[in-house]
């Protein structure tokens, strides 16, 4: 298989500016795809910013910018994903993260884990769909998801390569939220022998809210491969060997999931 580029996209997002958070989203497309990447990876909610007592930022599916969206993937022939609250056609709200490829409908996962403050406003998604891409399959979890192994594992069972975990995580420092992610992230990457790539928003979103501005790269082997601090928006490229997913599914003491008695752990 093929190397894969991957740009992670730390995007400050402010609410309710949608137009203004496109714009800076189709830059970064642009500048992603200059260094022939082949995702482009942007945090939870870029598109209309995290505020989840605020349901006026909600967005309908809307094939004005989203056909705008669709061109640079057709065009640039690169994989963009990237988030919203969406207004469904039903009037639910979602935390949702879309996939833009080219010669492919749009498709999108919804947030399936909601947060003690998030649940009052969003509905759950129900949905944990593996994408493919260039030969890759991956899979979409955002933010609080990350935080329950076995929404992972059944992506690696649906035969994920990689697992993106789009972020809007606010407060604390770089630091403080590198420590927490390298403590279950890792596990994520390890346990299912996946690659896992986190990105977060960065700095004030203009609704109380401030997010240390963070991006990760973790390897199917459990190591860091990559870790970026930004203060501002800024996009950082990773290479992926993805040769390093046989080495590790090969291996009878490192690849887990073909010994998982999953007719025990399921009762």
């Amino acid at each position: 298989m093929q190397n894969i580029r991957v740009a992670l996209v730390i995007q400050n997002c402010p609410v309710n500016r949608f137009a203004y958070n496109l714009d800076r989203t189709v830059k970064h497309v642009s500048a992603a795809a200059r260094q022939h990447c082949d995702f482009v990876v942007f945090p939870e909610m870029n598109l209309t910013g995290y505020a989840p007592a605020d349901l006026s930022n909600a967005v309908a599916l809307d094939s004005i910018w989203m056909d705008e969206l669709n061109r640079l993937a057709n065009n640039h022939k690169i994989a963009i994903l990237t988030g919203l609250v969406e207004k469904a056609a039903s009037g639910k709200i979602y935390a949702t993260h879309l996939v833009f490829r080219p010669g492919q409908p749009v498709a999108r996962y919804r947030k399936i884990h909601l947060s003690p403050f998030e649940a009052p406003y969003f509905s759950y998604g129900n949905d944990t769909q593996v994408f493919k891409f260039k030969g890759v399959h991956f899979g979409i979890q955002l933010c609080y998801d990350a935080h329950f192994p076995e929404l992972s594992t059944a992506m690696a069972l649906k035969k994920a390569d990689i697992i993106f975990f789009p972020h809007a995580s606010p407060r604390g420092t770089p630091g403080e939220k590198s420590a927490s992610w390298k403590r279950h992230l890792t596990a994520r990457a390890f346990d299912n022998a996946v690659f896992v790539a986190a990105v977060n928003q960065v700095g004030e979103n203009d609704a109380g809210l401030n997010f240390p501005g963070i991006s990760m790269m973790v390897g199917p082997d459990g190591f860091l491969a990559g870790e970026n601090i930004a203060y501002e928006n800024n996009m950082y490229t990773h290479v992926l060997d993805m040769s390093l997913l046989e080495h590790i599914r090969s291996h009878k003491m490192r690849y887990f999931l073909p010994n998982r008695r999953a007719n025990l752990i399921d009762k």
